[in-house]
């Protein structure tokens, strides 16, 4: 039995004996007393190290004297000296590797050996250090157990991390897993990798990929388009496209619809540019591969499913008009953005047409709102959009109007105008237009819609004429038009990092004594660095060291967009810094706020990461805090965030409320009540907020503003900020960017449309028409089912009270009974003979007649068809049947279902709807092509509403001064046979009055 030391004193003696022998051994049995006496042991190290630099030792005690000395300066929080010693223990260190009771130190050290391999390797790409040997040696070592070990993912991250792709090739190669080089994707564009190294690594991986067929349903389809999309390379994208011409046609068309999802119209103008005319039979494939990049294609379909499955509460609608009062300007911008989104992409505008009194109440900037909600609309209907909004825009030659207050309809008809055609991808003659109209009008409200429309319609686009002729806007200094042309420019200007422009707007905006235009610059230049991440950072900087808070409040905008949906810790960090430090009140709401662009990928970490900024003393950043919440997990239905968001909604700050009651619109979007079960507590605290008038306006404003988002798109869109590959939504990054300033600009709420997604599955033939199909949702129909449909209060019937009868009157009338049956001779009935039944009257059933039936027993799925809706979190229970003549040429979801037992019990329900909607699904859903499994088959096609617009002379007045050109809706039921009403005559308001 060895007895226990007491000390390490008698062993540390004998490391200053002459005989190497003894050190030897000393050194070798300290090395084992280190975790109980290091603190005794390290007032020696001067002495062991000294030992490992001596000649006179051999070479085992030289390792045994730098382990020693590595584990010493471990328990002292010295990991680099750990870490440098420990390279210097050669063999010593391997052995202790597989010695047991060493694990947390073996670990500390190779975790730091990691961290000093990648600085090192990264300092050596540039040329400026060699990596030791040794380092080189643990970590090699490192990457054969992970492989040998089949712990690939962890290799891959240390590779990516490391600059070391050989390892990738390495892995692949022996493994042959393409979600390997999946996962090595989605590691390098979901984390703060360098711009140039990101882009280096997705060029690296995307050869490796194998080609995909429509054969296999290859699965990873999803990551090469994402890798496209980020890259935006037409030189990567056309040899892919052209390699599956003709063999997989089919596969070309849904890789080019999966392109339009993501990518930016420049991209997507240079692909269509440099793809082939082709001859024969190829020249077919190719013009429909031009057709589907244009983005047209996609919009139409779209719109169509909009337009076929709204299903609109025209009740709730009804309901907020009758509480909500409408000569109150705030109030009515409310209830017009509500009406916008709930009909969002509907071309539905019933309840304009049915609410003109209400409508024509609209003076002003309310006007303005009103209008411009046509485009929001009838967002996507470009084919129709001069015509619809025809009737508002300002007069040719841009001659002003003489109709009191018609500058506000027809700049609200311009902005509406670039809604309309947001991300069409040929809005060229709608910008050329909107340009020259801006170019031509003096008036400041219709060049602040001209400016919005323009910047809206030629996102991205990059257009130096269009850019040129809002510098000349902002130039003139006028604070309602300067302010949308510095959004316009940014937008113009999306993502180039261009410093020339940014450089020039933000020395205008230091030089102009406007609020209004500095915040509209401020933006504008988040908006140049969107997605550019580390090359923002001097902007950033810069931006962020500026007296004014204006400017400050852009630098935090500017850091949330270049950085937008990396989770990138610094920025992460950054910005919490800025939320608690920062002297204003907007820039710390502001840097809350812009958490959500960050880490929307990750909507799970967001209540965890705002929970105490929740509760913060300053109600700004609790603010900030509930639009975090609502972006970030928008769509998801995530419980975390809902019990967050329903205590806010009682806060003692009207502005904290309103935030609170908006946030929970988009994360209770497209939710059941079986998926989410404060869906129905949600919808009636609107109801109540609204019809309160003892409530503050701010709070019924966000209750009105909630309960048009939760319905949006007539219920069939989702709110998301990544498209179904995964990749970053533009559109929708900036839409949301652009509606978080309502703070200030009501009119940019309408902005928030551009993040809605319909959620539908549409499936195409080769021709790219639509057939008629049918496929499972492997799911209870409850589980993701519309909401019901609100139901008219029943009017209560009076009871009637029964006709009070007198002692003596009752008497009087049984001796006159007695006395007419002695007379007749007829017997006295002595019990009441049952009354007649009259009409209405109910029979009385039996008590085993009355039970109630057994509740039917819901089914496991149902079946569905072509232009459905299907939620998100739907997306993994849908299949295809074997048999079926129509099969997806990729798969429709890169996840499995839960498991079939999640949908037994309420029991297990809570566990099914997290797993479902605190993810964000990439892959699944949208625009299929099919594969015609029986071809020689005659086809039955889906037949397309008519998207008719109607006639001049059934024009519906959206205000009083103008009539509106709108789209006829599906749900309106006319007369056939009824002769068409004369337009109204015009008239004016009285409050129409701009004086």
């Amino acid at each position: 039995m060895v007895r226990p030391h007491s000390s390490a004193a008698g062993v540390l003696a004998l490391l200053s004996e002459p005989e190497p022998l003894l050190r030897q051994h000393a050194l070798k049995t300290l090395s084992s007393l280190v975790p109980q006496f290091w603190a005794e042991i390290s007032e020696h190290i001067a002495l062991i190290e000294s030992l490992y630099e001596s000649d006179e030792l051999p070479a085992e005690a030289h390792n045994a004297a730098a382990l020693l000395a590595s584990k010493v300066y471990y328990y002292l929080g010295e990991y680099d000296e750990a870490l440098s010693f420990a390279l210097g223990a050669g063999s010593a260190f391997h052995e202790e590797n597989r010695a047991l009771g060493s694990e947390e130190y073996v670990e500390t050290v190779i975790s730091k050996a990691i961290d000093r391999y990648i600085q090192t390797r990264s300092a050596d790409q540039a040329g400026e250090a060699k990596i030791d040997p040794k380092l080189q040696g643990i970590i090699e070592g490192i990457f054969s157990t992970c492989i040998a070990d089949g712990e690939f993912k962890q290799a891959i991250g240390i590779a990516l991390e490391a600059r070391r792709l050989d390892v990738i090739t390495q892995i692949y190669e022996t493994t042959g897993d393409v979600n390997l080089l999946s996962y090595a994707m989605d590691a390098v564009l979901d984390t703060a990798f360098p711009l140039a190294y990101r882009d280096h690594v997705l060029r690296f991986l995307l050869p490796l990929f194998p080609t995909p067929s429509s054969d296999t349903k290859s699965s990873h389809v999803y990551s090469i388009t994402r890798v496209l999309v980020t890259l935006s390379s037409a030189e990567l994208t056309v040899p892919l496209l052209t390699s599956l011409v003709p063999k997989d046609a089919l596969l070309a068309y849904q890789i080019a619809f999966d392109l339009v999802e993501g990518g930016a119209q420049d991209y997507l103008e240079n692909v269509r540019k440099e793809l082939p005319e082709g001859e024969g039979d190829s020249k077919a494939i190719y013009d429909k591969l031009r057709r589907i990049l244009l983005g047209q294609e996609s919009i139409k379909l779209y719109l169509e499913f909009l337009k076929r499955n709204n299903k609109v509460d025209m009740l709730i609608l009804k309901s907020t008009k009758d509480a909500l009062e409408a000569r109150t300007s705030m109030f009515h911008v409310a209830l017009t953005l509500e009406n916008a989104y709930m009909h969002s992409g509907t071309t539905s505008d019933v309840f304009l047409r049915e609410n003109l009194e209400w409508l024509g109440l609209a003076t002003h900037w309310a006007k303005f709102s009103a209008t411009a909600a046509l485009g929001v609309i009838h967002k996507g209907h470009f084919e129709e959009s001069m015509n619809i909004l025809g009737p508002y825009l300002p007069q040719p030659g841009g001659a002003e109007s003489t109709i009191p207050g018609a500058v506000y309809s027809e700049g609200g008809a311009l902005y509406a105008l670039g809604l309309v055609n947001a991300g069409c991808g040929s809005g060229r003659h709608v910008e050329e237009y909107l340009r020259n109209t801006l170019k031509a009008v003096q008036n400041e409200v219709v060049q602040h819609g001209c400016a919005l429309g323009l910047g809206v319609a030629g996102m991205g686009g990059k257009n130096a004429e269009t850019y040129d002729e809002l510098k000349q806007v902002l130039f003139t200094d006028s604070a309602v038009a300067g302010e949308a042309a510095g959004y316009a420019m940014g937008l113009i200007k999306l993502g180039t990092a261009d410093a020339t422009s940014a450089d020039e707007m933000l020395q205008y905006a230091r030089e102009t004594q406007h609020e209004k235009i500095i915040r509209g610059v401020a933006v504008g230049l988040a908006f140049i660095y969107y997605g550019r991440q580390e090359q923002a950072d001097d902007m950033i900087k810069t931006l962020m060291a500026e007296k004014d808070p204006l400017l400050r409040y852009g630098g935090v905008y500017t850091l949330a967009l270049a950085y937008a949906g990396t989770s990138n810790n610094d920025a992460i960090r950054q910005l919490l810094h800025i939320a608690v430090s920062d002297t204003s009140h907007d820039v710390r709401r502001a840097a809350v706020t812009a958490l959500a662009f960050l880490l929307f990928k990750n909507p799970a970490q967001v209540p965890r990461i705002v929970q105490l900024l929740s509760e913060s003393y300053n109600p700004h950043v609790r603010c900030g805090a509930t639009l975090a919440l609502g972006i970030a997990c928008a769509g998801t239905g995530l419980q975390d965030a809902v019990e967050i968001l329903e205590p806010m909604t009682r806060d003692s700050v009207d502005f904290v409320r309103q935030g609170a009651l908006i946030a929970l619109g988009m994360i209770l979007v497209e939710q059941s009540e079986l998926s989410s079960p404060s869906l129905a507590s949600t919808r009636a605290l609107y109801s109540k907020i609204i019809s309160d008038k003892r409530e503050d306006p701010m709070a019924r404003f966000g209750a009105a503003l909630g309960q048009g988002l939760i319905d949006a798109g007539g219920r069939n869109v989702t709110i998301s900020l990544q498209s179904r590959a995964g990749s970053r939504n533009t559109n929708a990054i900036v839409g949301m960017a652009l509606f978080c300033q309502f703070w200030y600009w009501y009119p940019l709420a309408h902005c928030a449309c551009l993040a809605f997604d319909p959620t539908a599955i549409i499936g195409l033939d080769e021709t790219l028409q639509a057939p008629n199909f049918e496929f499972m949702s492997n799911a209870r129909p409850s589980l993701f089912a519309y909401h019901p449909m609100t139901k008219q209060p029943k009017k209560e019937a009076v009871a009637k009270v029964a006709t009070a009868v007198l002692s003596t009157t009752a008497r009087a009338k049984a001796r006159e009974k007695k006395k007419a049956a002695a007379e007749g001779g007829e017997a006295m009935d002595t019990d009441e003979k049952p009354e007649a039944k009259k009409d209405g009257d109910v029979e009385m059933k039996s008590d085993d007649a009355s039970a109630p039936a057994p509740k039917r027993k819901e089914p496991s799925f149902e079946k569905l068809s072509n232009f459905s809706r299907i939620v998100p979190a739907q997306i993994p229970y849908i299949s295809f049947p074997a048999d079926g003549r129509y099969q997806p040429v990729r798969p429709v979801s890169t996840r499995n279902a839960p498991s079939a037992k999640s949908h037994k019990g309420s029991a297990s329900r809570s566990s099914v709807v997290t797993g479902l909607t605190s993810e964000r699904y990439a892959g699944g859903g949208g625009i299929l092509i099919l594969a015609d499994q029986r071809p020689d088959e005659e086809r039955d096609y889906v037949e397309f509403e008519t998207q008719t617009i109607i006639a001049a002379n059934q024009a519906v007045p959206v205000s009083d001064d103008r009539p509106a050109h709108v789209s006829e809706g599906r749900h309106i039921a006319l007369d056939e046979n009824a002769p068409e009403a004369d337009p109204p005559e015009p008239f004016e308001y009285p409050f129409d009055n701009d004086s």
